[in-house]
Formats: structure tokens, C-alpha cells, sequence
């Protein structure tokens, strides 16, 4: 288990270490300011810190609210968005919006989008993604949707 993202990224491989330092710096670019980059829950983050959400995410309160994590799996690179899974609007924006980024075919989960085929990720369409909720808008819609 890394302790940095550093850490975390030399652990890979050098092909999977380039697709996820550039997915992370996609998102490092673009995520609107008040998200912390961290490790959280073994995987590259990105988090509401407790200095601007002090109760911390409901199911580990210790842990921030996570919001974006980035982690290389066995078949896959997966890019976890909590906000995809708490907004349906957001979520129906990404899927139209996807097949004019990528030509694979989207693999997605509740909050994971598994990218496969990593010559293949929308970098650009991930950036876009990062922009979509601020912190703000994360906080209220995760009140409203996931701690209950």
C-alpha cells in the first residue's frame, strides 16, 4: 500500500504509471479549487477536506469526502466520480457525451467508469468531467443524495 501518489504511480507499470500520472494531471488541471489531491482508500484522490467539511464521509468519518480517485486494477484503469453517481443529470451528460471523446465502447458502474482500452481514455471529455461540480455543489448533493 502506497503512501503517496508518488509512491503509488513508481508502483506500477511504466505504461499504466503514464495513463494514470496524465489522468490525474488532467484532473489536477481542471477540478474546480477546495478539492485536495491525497491519497484515500489505497487510490490517487481527490477529496473535500475536513477544513471545509468536517464531518468527513459517513461511512469512515475520519476519511474526507471523497469525491474523484483514479486506480489501476487488474483488467482495467478505473476512475471513480461520486458526483456521477449522485447526480443523474451529470451521469446522463457524461454518456451522451462519451462517444464523441472515445470509441470504445463505455464500461461504467455506478460511480466507476473501467477504462480498457487505455490508448483509448478522453482525456479531454475526463477534464470536462473534472469541471462539473464544485465543491459547493458536491457537499449539497451529497447531503441530499448519499448521507442519509
Amino acid at each position: 500500500m502506497a503512501k503517496s501518489i508518488e509512491e503509488y504511480i513508481k508502483s506500477l507499470s511504466d505504461y499504466r504509471a503514464e495513463v494514470v500520472h496524465e489522468l490525474i494531471k488532467v484532473i489536477e488541471n481542471n477540478i474546480p479549487f477546495g478539492y485536495v489531491k491525497k491519497m484515500n482508500y489505497n487510490m490517487p484522490s481527490f477529496v473535500i477536506p475536513h477544513s471545509i467539511y468536517p464531518s468527513g464521509y459517513h461511512v469512515t468519518p475520519d476519511l474526507p469526502l471523497p469525491f474523484i480517485g483514479v486506480a489501476s486494477q487488474k483488467n482495467h484503469i478505473g476512475f471513480y466520480h461520486m458526483g456521477i453517481y449522485a447526480d443523474s443529470k451529470l451521469s446522463d451528460w457524461f454518456i451522451k457525451e462519451y462517444p464523441k471523446y472515445c470509441k470504445s465502447k463505455l464500461n461504467m458502474g455506478k460511480s466507476c467508469i473501467r477504462f480498457k482500452n487505455m490508448n483509448d481514455i478522453p482525456y479531454k471529455l475526463v477534464g470536462e468531467l473534472s469541471k462539473k461540480m464544485t465543491t459547493e455543489d458536491w457537499i449539497s448533493s451529497y447531503e441530499k443524495n448519499i448521507k442519509r
